[in-house]
This record gives C-alpha cells, sequence and structure tokens, in this order.
C-alpha cells in the first residue's frame, strides 16, 4: 500500500531545501565507539596503501601498461573511500544520525555508482592487457601502446559517467516518502528505491538497466579470460603456465571481490531489500575491499614490490640528504 506522507511535489523543486536522514549504525548504541575506531583504522590504512602504490607508480619513469591501470585502480579506490566512509564515521559519531541534503545525496550517489562503475571498465581493461601478454606476447608492446592505454582510461571514466547519471536522474526524479529516513550509512540506490513512494517498476528497470551495462565489462572478462585459458592449455612448458598463472591471479581476485559484492547488493527484486544485510555488505564493499586491492597487488606483484623498494630508498636518500 502507499507509504504514508508521500510527496506529491516533483523533486526537483524541492532540492533546495529537503534533506534525507541516514540513520546509518543508530541502533547499535553500545558499539559505536569501537566500530568508530576500527573503520577510521581501516580507512587510514586503506588511504596509505593506495596512495603509496598510486605515488611509486606515478614516480616510475617507464610504466607498462599494467602498472598504469593499477595506478588509475588506485585513484579510483582513493576516490571511492572519499565519497563514501566520511559520512560512514559522521553517522557512528552521531547518535541520531547524520542529514544529508537532496542533491548532497544525489551527488554522493552518482560518484559511488560512477567509480564503481568506472572500476568495472577498467578490470576489463586489464583483463584484455592481461590476454594480450600471454596470447600475443611478440605483439603486445605493438598493441598496448601508451595512446591506447590512455584511451582506454578516459573510456572507462566517460562510460561509467553516464551510465552514472542515468541512474542517479532516474532515482532521483521519483517522489520519496515522509519521513525520509534512509536505513544506511550513505545514498545507495537500493535504500533509496525502498524509500520511492511508487509501485511503478520503472525506478527497477533503470537500476537493472545499469547493471546489464556494467555486466558488459564482465562479459569481456569472461572472454578474456577464457582466451588466456585455451593459450595455458597449449603451453607445453609447466614454467610458462605457472609464470601465466601468476601474472593473472591478482587481476580475478579483484574481480571476484568487486562483482561478488556488487551483484549481492544490485542484481535482486526490491522486494528482497533487507536494510541490516545490505549494511553488512556494503561494509565490506566499502571498507574491506578497498583495502585489499593494494596488498593483493603488493604481495603478487613482482613490479609493484620494486618500485615500491625504490620508493622507500629514494625516501631515505632525501632523508639522509
Amino acid at each position: 500500500m502507499p507509504c504514508e506522507g508521500c510527496m506529491e511535489r516533483d523533486n526537483v523543486s524541492t532540492g533546495a531545501t529537503m534533506e534525507f536522514l541516514l540513520l546509518g549504525f543508530s541502533e547499535l548504541l553500545r558499539l559505536r565507539l569501537l566500530l568508530f575506531l576500527i573503520f577510521l583504522l581501516v580507512h587510514l590504512v586503506t588511504l596509505a596503501g593506495n596512495m603509496m602504490i598510486f605515488m611509486a607508480v606515478l614516480m616510475e619513469p617507464s610504466r607498462p601498461p599494467m602498472l598504469f591501470f593499477l595506478c588509475q585502480l588506485s585513484a579510483i579506490e582513493l576516490c571511492y573511500t572519499l565519497v563514501v566512509v566520511p559520512k560512514e564515521l559522521l553517522s557512528l559519531a552521531a547518535a541520531d544520525g547524520s542529514t544529508i541534503s537532496f542533491l548532497g545525496c544525489a551527488a554522493q550517489m552518482h560518484l559511488f555508482v560512477a567509480l564503481g562503475g568506472a572500476e568495472c571498465f577498467l578490470l576489463a581493461a586489464m583483463s584484455y592487457d592481461r590476454y594480450v601478454a600471454i596470447c600475443q606476447p611478440l605483439r603486445y608492446a605493438a598493441v598496448m601502446s601508451e595512446g591506447l592505454c590512455l584511451r582506454l582510461a578516459l573510456l572507462c571514466g566517460l562510460g561509467a559517467f553516464a551510465a552514472a547519471l542515468a541512474l542517479t536522474v532516474a532515482v532521483f526524479r521519483l517522489p520519496f516518502c515522509r519521513p525520509r529516513r534512509i536505513d544506511h550509512f550513505f545514498c545507495d540506490v537500493p535504500a533509496l528505491l525502498h524509500l520511492a513512494c511508487t509501485h511503478s517498476y520503472a525506478p527497477e528497470l533503470a537500476l537493472l538497466a545499469a547493471c546489464l551495462l556494467l555486466l558488459l565489462p564482465f562479459l569481456l572478462i569472461l572472454a578474456s579470460y577464457l582466451g588466456i585459458a585455451g593459450a595455458l592449455v597449449r603451453t607445453t612448458s609447466p614454467l610458462g603456465r605457472g609464470k601465466a598463472f601468476s601474472t593473472c591471479i591478482s587481476h580475478l581476485a579483484i574481480t571476484l571481490l568487486h562483482y561478488g559484492c556488487a551483484a549481492f547488493i544490485y542484481i535482486r527484486p526490491k522486494s528482497s531489500y533487507s536494510p541490516a544485510r545490505d549494511k553488512v555488505v556494503s561494509l565490506v564493499y566499502t571498507n574491506i575491499t578497498p583495502l585489499m586491492y593494494p596488498l593483493i597487488y603488493s604481495l603478487r606483484n613482482k613490479e609493484i614490490r620494486g618500485i615500491l623498494r625504490k620508493m622507500l630508498r629514494r625516501i631515505k636518500i632525501a632523508q639522509v640528504n
């Protein structure tokens, strides 16, 4: 049945003064301080790890395509956590939740979706890089030129921005129920759709269209790894097969983490929405996953370990001088 106190006016006309209340973790009164300290520590470590990789790759004079994409991935993760986590920490500090304006909520959702989408497209570009490196090693330098890498990076950003903008406009054109309380710690799409005062399936269709668009990079990743698997089957050298597998395992781990959490939250009907479950998965998605990325790459990638060591040596030399 229709929710009580639905807005009859268009949200655009009241967007300047409308506010949402992010309930966050207001039900966990006794654990708020502990959770605040834990998430603050995780946030600082995540920022430090991704910043270290970003600066180390940026300072490297010769950057192969995989390091170029990894630098972009670290930049996305830095922005990603800064869009969500500060508001999350604020909701833990405030006993009754924190408010966010209509435009602020729209901007947060748009940036969150755009950065997540850019990561999907970037993971597809990285899988294509691995495919060319393993299946066409003699043509690798010619195919993965600097110009192609720059164009792929630009397409990742523009494609994700456009998809996020279309989804944000579709969601924020809906009338929202009073009181406008979002049972989440940031303006996520399912939480806002649950707050929408409508029985139409159009908003879910907009979300489904965005999900289908972002599934396209996953299909490209799958096609790349099918090609890599075929090449590895034909490889007779166990050493070559092990080296190829080692170069792909980090990317595979990040892809499974990213798409696994995103599929659980977004690819489902509105009727199965559960605020408590969504908040738990979103905590993993916005805190643990960005923390794991620099750890996975710094532990598995020899090039990253090498440039990190060089960066630390430069810092030590600068301190001595």
